[in-house]
């Protein structure tokens, strides 16, 4: 069956911890099915927080006492893989007959990595992506993914892959994952610019794919909670605008701004194929007698014991 319903959950991480937040997921099992979503977006960081405004006590050539405490909080805060807020997901993912696909904070020994994970519809989770390129002061707290995380996953919605926020603007990323027939391009992210919006429009119409984003929303900060003291008091520290776009560029769903929600589309993915007809990027439209790119998708290990 060539037709779904895909979805975007646009919440933001819960000040109290990863526990509210995953609480906060967990709250919307009710309209998930009601919507009966075959899959199921949610944004970049959110269980383990995206720390919008922190610093880390970091300026070039020193580092605070402050800022070594400020990551051991943030450390704290993010999820292991096997770990219960996963099984927790897993289980809606069930109860849902709904695929996942999630952004989170994953711990690997002292390091953090901003990572999409990939839960099936029977709950299993299939795979991970770690974000390749952290940006600018991301660099400060995340490590680098390596090549061996860019999956397109089969889901009973169709072939999706995760490509996440500022990875979105790597052209040979986007082109690396056109290859792999990916169907549902999934873009969870905190960027909520109005120009976003036009670059998940140029997106989903270059790489003739359906494309989900879905973005963090958060309330405007207290004083406590907001390092900036310039921020204005009713300014959201992320208003959202998570939004769904068909293969010809077409908005389908939202963009969604200033609340949390659930925004969903039913698409046929049939309709990629007739996208493709005059502008295949990997296909007839890709000129491979001039253009080639390889693609190195060997894990990098720092240490490897043979």
């Amino acid at each position: 069956m060539k037709k779904k319903i895909i979805a975007a959950l646009q919440i933001g991480s819960d000040s109290k911890g990863t526990a509210s937040t995953l609480d906060k997921v967990l709250s919307f099992e009710d309209e998930i099915k009601q919507k009966k979503c075959d899959l199921l977006l949610m944004p970049e960081a959110l269980l383990g927080g995206y720390p919008k405004g922190a610093d880390f006590g970091t300026r070039v050539g020193y580092r605070t006492p402050q800022g070594r405490e400020d990551f051991l909080h943030y450390w704290q805060r993010a999820i292991d893989l096997e770990g219960s807020e996963v099984n927790a997901l897993s289980k809606l993912a069930k109860r849902c007959d709904c695929a996942i696909v999630i952004g989170v904070i994953e711990r690997s020994g002292a390091t953090l990595y901003c990572t999409a994970l990939f839960i099936s519809n029977e709950g299993e989770l299939l795979a991970k992506h770690r974000k390749l390129m952290p940006t600018a002061s991301e660099r400060l707290i995340w490590g680098q993914g390596d090549g061996s995380t860019m999956p397109v996953v089969e889901t009973t919605a169709g072939k999706v892959g995760a490509v996440i926020c500022w990875e979105n603007y790597m052209p040979l990323l986007r082109t690396a994952m056109y290859a792999k027939g990916l169907e549902i391009w999934c873009a969870p992210t905190v960027d909520d610019r109005d120009i976003w919006q036009t670059s998940m429009s140029h997106i989903a119409y270059e790489g003739r794919n359906f494309l989900i984003s879905a973005c963090q929303y958060l309330p405007a900060p207290t004083q406590d909670q907001c390092q900036d003291k310039t921020w204005p008091e009713d300014k959201p520290l992320i208003r959202g605008g998570s939004v769904i776009i068909s293969p010809m560029g077409e908005v389908l769903a939202g963009p969604l701004y200033n609340r949390e929600g659930l925004i969903y589309a039913k698409v046929d993915l049939d309709d990629i194929v007739k996208a493709r007809y005059d502008m295949d990027p990997v296909g007839h439209y890709s000129r491979p007698d001039i253009f080639k790119l390889t693609v190195d998708e060997t894990e990098r290990p720092p240490v490897k014991l043979v």
